[in-house]
């Protein structure tokens, strides 16, 4: 058993964490800028070229190979495979598809329309567009690298469960005929799916890689940048004072601040791990990144052409008050991850 823990910390801090990459910017800094990291220039500088260079192999890596995976599930098959499961099964399994789906908040939204108009039901196109940009499994793997294996399970499993809580909601409340009438009106064609070659899914890999770093790359510097003035420059005392453990409003603040930003998970991860390593709460620091990911305003804005007021309002309404819960929640038991 300690060989088999051994084998896989070697494999967390080598693969995932990059310790070898850390020893290397670090040699970098001190011997080419002539800097400590233990200051705040120096420390930024670490900061901002190891975080980035690590996010962009593993983002890389992995989205290669999840791509490779999400070729066999096209959006036809995923309509096939959902149309004809109704009820909380159908919400499980929309939220577990959206899981092999790396699309972000406003590109989920054409796969919703498609999926509307195909006449499936709509609390299970919502569990869907929930899960979509907020778990899948190359934000798993990058949050493990981050934060560890507790809270990136515990980051998928709350993330799943408000996708089928909340579609399963929407769907209880009969909000149906709040879509807007066009996306009804879209004629649904009946798509015969074809089978990619093994080269046909290399090739698709290597171009999701590239769309998907193209989509994110200013999303994961900007992030960075942000990340590494927290952790170099802003006082422990002062976040602490904001959104620490000991501000009751800490949580609300976070998804506040989280609502109007718009970027990926990929990008809002530098952030949370610097106000994570300045002793931000658990539940606070995913709070912050469930609101980036599934309710940025322009993906609000987008999904407002789609539905009408009524059931945008309760799509918001519901999947604020699980982020405010979760948040809440996660740091009532916050040693648990600790």
């Amino acid at each position: 058993m300690n060989i088999i823990t051994q084998i896989f910390n070697f494999l967390n801090d080598q693969l995932l964490k990059m310790s070898w990459l850390y020893k290397l910017v670090q040699s970098i800094v001190e011997r080419v800028f002539g800097l400590s990291i233990e200051g705040r220039l120096g420390g930024s500088i670490h900061f901002f070229i190891y975080d980035t260079i690590k996010i962009f192999i593993l983002l890389s890596v992995l989205i290669y190979a999840i791509s490779y995976i999400q070729s066999y599930f096209p959006p036809e098959r995923t309509r096939k495979i959902l149309g004809g499961i109704k009820g909380i099964k159908g919400n499980i399994l929309g939220a577990l598809l959206g899981t092999i789906t790396p699309f972000c908040s406003c590109s989920s939204i054409p796969i919703f329309i498609g999926f509307t108009s195909a006449g499936l039901p709509i609390g299970i196109t919502f569990s869907f567009l929930i899960s979509s940009p907020l778990v899948d499994l190359a934000s798993f793997l990058l949050l493990m690298s981050f934060f560890g294996a507790k809270i990136a399970t515990a980051y998928v499993i709350v993330g799943l469960v408000l996708a089928v809580i909340g579609g399963t909601l929407i769907d209880k409340l009969g909000l149906e005929e709040h879509v807007e009438g066009y996306v009804r009106e879209i004629e649904s064609v009946d798509v015969e799916v074809e089978e990619m070659t093994h080269k046909q899914r290399i090739s698709y890999s290597k171009g999701q890689v590239k769309e998907i770093i193209h989509r994110v790359w200013l999303y994961v510097l900007i992030g960075v940048g942000i990340g590494a003035a927290i952790h170099n420059w802003i006082p422990q005392s002062v976040i602490e004072s904001v959104i620490g453990e000991n501000n009751p409003f800490a949580v609300v603040l976070a998804t506040l601040v989280g609502i109007p930003m718009y970027a990926d998970i990929f990008g809002t991860l530098p952030i949370a791990e610097a106000l994570f390593a300045k002793g931000v709460g658990v539940g606070t620091v995913l709070s912050f990144m469930m609101a980036v990911t599934a309710l940025s305003l322009p993906s609000m804005i987008m999904l407002s052409k789609v539905v009408k007021p009524k059931l945008l309002g309760v799509f918001i309404g519901i999947v604020s008050v699980g982020i405010l819960i979760i948040g809440y929640l996660f740091n009532a038991v916050s040693y648990f991850f600790i």
